[in-house]
């Protein structure tokens, strides 16, 4: 059967975003970090809205069940919102949650079922020790051929690391030059969990050995102090404790609207002009370790409907759970060649905020946090705010009219990639 090519049956606009403060929050619950990423996104539509016009509300959040032992968690994030009895629904797709169903949103509009659509997520993974919430992490891989072969997701990422290293020469230095570069970008977002440099941790651990009169470290630079196995231990070769993102508590919230209402609300509304999404299989199923094929296939589906190419989007955030999800991730979706291109991108400049092609201008999974049902919705924020000119000391340069994220569950299982039009 011959398919035509996919297009929303009707124009979506966002026309609101925000987000709560992600980070370390205890005796915070996920209802009341939905709400303050409600309060926020509610205060960022410039002509106002009443609560009451919202429709519907699609939730991401994988793990309530364990980590705050709470199910159905849209529904009760629905109720602090106000919302109630509009209909909410709950989305588990690992860490790919919140971009589903903001995509949800999107079909529900395109559809002509709504008008007005609240989408996000929330997550609180902080109340269990570390190691046991890796352990519900890991339950977002392959249980039956993974988890029970001893691999968790620091392990999965590095299996795929090694095996880049392997095919590209890709080396530790070109992974440790996300990890700086993101920093860099968090240190300037004031809702990121690590609002520091690589520079600033160093320096305080600097002065923290000063200060108790213990032999003073003498890097020379960030990269000497990352490759210090005190300061920044292996985790699971090759990557390292400042390759990995943080567990972090955390919500976002993202307006969706019908795009004849869009001036309605905001002289600025940012169109989504393209989404795809894809399903893949376990490490074991895959030709190879050193792409996501999920990832090119929603990214394929993405600039079909958009009618653009890698090379017209401007600004991107990017799945980077660890640092060598960044350098898979911009070759996956066409920005850099696989392999050293992509790899070298960061050392380069080239993703920099004034770099060529900027990635991960909010710090990204790495410094901002990864609260992982809300991660998809952050993204969005943050291209809302760069592409209305309001990221403050972050804010790009060039002019961002075109714009995507990615976002990755788990390893690759789910990938969704959407592209934004500022007209």
């Amino acid at each position: 059967m011959r398919k035509g090519k996919r297009k929303l049956g009707r124009g979506v606009a966002i026309v609101g975003a925000g987000m709560s403060r992600y980070g370390v929050r205890p005796g915070v619950s996920n209802r009341e970090m939905f709400v303050e990423a409600f309060n926020n996104m509610l205060a960022s539509v410039d002509r106002g809205i009443d609560p009451k016009d919202i429709e519907a509300n699609y939730v991401g959040c994988c793990g309530a069940w364990i980590w705050e032992t709470q199910a159905g968690v849209g529904k009760w994030c629905t109720d602090w919102a106000g919302l109630v009895p509009k209909p909410s629904t709950t989305i588990d797709n690992a860490c790919a949650s919140a971009s589903v169903a903001i995509r949800q949103g999107i079909i529900g509009i395109a559809s002509g079922l709504y008008d007005i659509v609240l989408t996000g997520g929330v997550e609180k993974m902080t109340t269990l020790p570390t190691e046991e919430t890796t352990l519900v992490l890991a339950t977002g891989a392959d249980t039956t051929w993974e988890c029970y072969a001893g691999f968790t997701f620091p392990g999965l990422y590095a299996t795929m690391a090694t095996a880049h290293m392997n095919e590209y020469r890709t080396t530790p230095e070109d992974l440790m030059a996300v990890a700086i570069k993101n920093h860099n970008n968090g240190a300037l977002n004031p809702m990121a969990q690590f609002g520091q440099t690589i520079r600033d941790v160093m320096n305080a651990r600097i002065a923290k050995a000063k200060e108790k009169g213990q032999s003073v470290p003498s890097w020379a630079d960030e990269m000497e102090f990352l490759h210090d196995i005190r300061y920044n231990p292996v985790v699971a070769w090759p990557l390292r404790l400042f390759d990995c993102c943080p567990i972090t508590d955390g919500a976002a919230c993202v307006l969706l609207v019908a795009e004849e209402i869009a001036k309605d609300f905001t002289d600025t509304p940012l169109y989504v002009i393209g989404t795809g999404q894809a399903s893949g299989g376990a490490l074991h199923s895959r030709e190879s370790l050193t792409s996501i094929p999920a990832a090119q296939i929603a990214a394929r589906q993405a600039y079909e409907m958009a009618g653009v190419k890698p090379q017209d989007i401007k600004i991107a955030e990017v799945h980077d759970c660890f640092t060598i999800a960044e350098v898979i991730a911009i070759a996956d979706l066409g920005f850099f060649k696989p392999g050293k291109e992509a790899a070298t991108a960061a050392a380069e400049g080239k993703t920099t905020r004034d770099g060529v092609k900027p990635i991960n201008t909010s710090g990204g999974l790495k410094s901002k946090g990864h609260p992982v049902g809300a991660t998809g919705a952050g993204m969005v924020v943050e291209i809302f705010h760069q592409m209305r000119g309001e990221a403050g000391a972050r804010q790009v340069p060039m002019d961002t009219n075109l714009a995507l994220t990615h976002n990755v569950g788990a390893h690759g299982t789910t990938v969704v990639v959407q592209i934004y039009e500022r007209r």
